[in-house]
């Protein structure tokens, strides 16, 4: 394009010089050829034709490049969630074992935060018990335990269907309460006489010796020798039992002729309290529950050398037999510890003021020294039970004799 004015022509013919200024003109000239040129159509190069030509050949058969108008390739987005469904797999296995375990044993979680160990399972006590132990009697209870859930006791659950399989087992459930000065004992005296009371307590009742009959040493050796009559009685009991005269009013025993301990686990439950008595002693109360789980002894468990009389099955197991069958007996004892500067006294001894029994699950009128637990599958021995049903788990209620002294009913055992 020039750059020249155009010239025109006037009235007279010839050309006149037209009125726009020259610098305007020639920038009008400039823009207009730099527009033309810019908007000119331009031979793509040869890079670009390729490009273009890829592209049209894959719109042809249907298929889109990754991200064109597509957002991230499906490829790539499943290869993530793959990666995801391969993670939540190797961590799905151990979180599904956690939770199914957690879901049949909730107490495997810190703290119980299902407030289980209420009234439900938590670890396994020793004895075969699937519930969680019951914390420490520390009062009276106000009714009898719920029923357990109804269930056949064996060698490897001895105590199932029993509220006894969650209570502690033997000597750790009886608990010494801390000691305190009593009148003119010091807080190192009563402590010396509640642990002499335990003792008294386990020699007689959980001490293997003493269950098999023999003589319980330890727990006549706390007794106060001073204690008129005390001893004399109980070592008469020992040599000839009898009615007016019988052994089990202190001691728990068995005759290893006829029975076995089902396992090595007695479950025991109560309390010991102490308080100042009468006189400037010390008086301290017992109340425990003990469950004796049992089994019959057989033949070849009687008989020395005879077959199957050696090893666990014929010692612990009765000698093969599977029936469990379980006696509860129940203590109630009063002890005093005397002061030796006012009363006869042996320091340190205790002296017996009450002894109460509550036994279940015995034959009825049969005074040889010994319980004698009853099996479904073995013939009843004794007298028939007359008195009333009671249940043996009911602590909360006081043990109570009938002038009778006649034998009663178990609701349960």
């Amino acid at each position: 394009m020039s750059d020249k004015q155009p010239e025109g022509a006037g009235e007279s013919g010839e050309f006149e010089q037209p009125s726009v200024p020259d610098d305007v003109w020639e920038r009008f000239a400039r823009d207009t050829e730099r527009d033309i040129r810019s908007s000119a159509p331009k031979e793509p190069s040869a890079r670009a034709r390729m490009v273009t030509e890829r592209l049209r050949q894959k719109d042809a058969r249907g298929v889109q490049p990754e991200g064109w108008r597509t957002g991230p390739a499906w490829r790539e987005m499943n290869g993530r969630a793959a990666r995801r469904r391969r993670l939540w797999a190797i961590l799905g296995v151990p979180v599904a074992i956690a939770v199914a375990l957690v879901a049949v044993k909730p107490s495997l979680l810190p703290g119980d935060p299902f407030g289980t160990s209420s009234d439900a399972s938590s670890g396994t006590p020793s004895g075969g018990a699937s519930a969680a132990a019951l914390p420490a009697e520390t009062a009276s209870p106000t009714a009898a335990p719920s029923s357990a859930a109804p269930d056949t006791p064996t060698l490897d659950r001895p105590f199932a269907g029993s509220p006894a399989e969650r209570w502690a087992d033997g000597a750790a459930a009886i608990v010494v309460p801390k000691a305190t000065p009593v009148g003119t004992f010091t807080g190192a005296q009563v402590a010396a006489a509640l642990k002499q009371a335990k003792t008294l307590l386990v020699g007689a009742n959980l001490t293997p010796g003493t269950l098999r009959g023999e003589r319980p040493v330890s727990a006549l050796a706390v007794l106060d020798p001073k204690q008129p009559r005390m001893l004399d009685d109980v070592n008469s009991w020992l040599r000839a039992p009898g009615k007016k005269h019988d052994p089990l009013m202190l001691f728990s025993r068995f005759d290893p002729a006829e029975v076995r301990p089902a396992g090595d686990v007695v479950k025991v439950r109560g309390r010991m309290t102490f308080k100042a008595g009468a006189h400037g002693s010390v008086g301290i109360h017992m109340d425990y529950t003990f469950v004796y789980p049992l089994v019959q002894a057989d033949q070849a468990s009687k008989t020395p050398g005879a077959p199957g009389a050696t090893g666990a099955s014929a010692e612990g197991a009765g000698g093969g037999s599977t029936e469990v069958a379980r006696t509860i007996v129940r203590r109630v004892l009063d002890l005093e510890l005397l002061d030796p500067r006012k009363y006869q006294a042996t320091p340190g001894k205790l002296s017996v003021i009450r002894y109460d029994q509550d036994l279940g699950n015995t034959a009825c009128d049969v005074y040889d020294g010994f319980l004698h637990p009853r099996f479904d599958s073995a013939a009843p021995t004794g007298a028939p039970p007359t008195g009333p049903t009671t249940d043996p788990y009911d602590r909360s209620r006081d043990i109570q004799h009938s002038g009778t002294e006649t034998c009663g009913t178990l609701s349960r055992t």
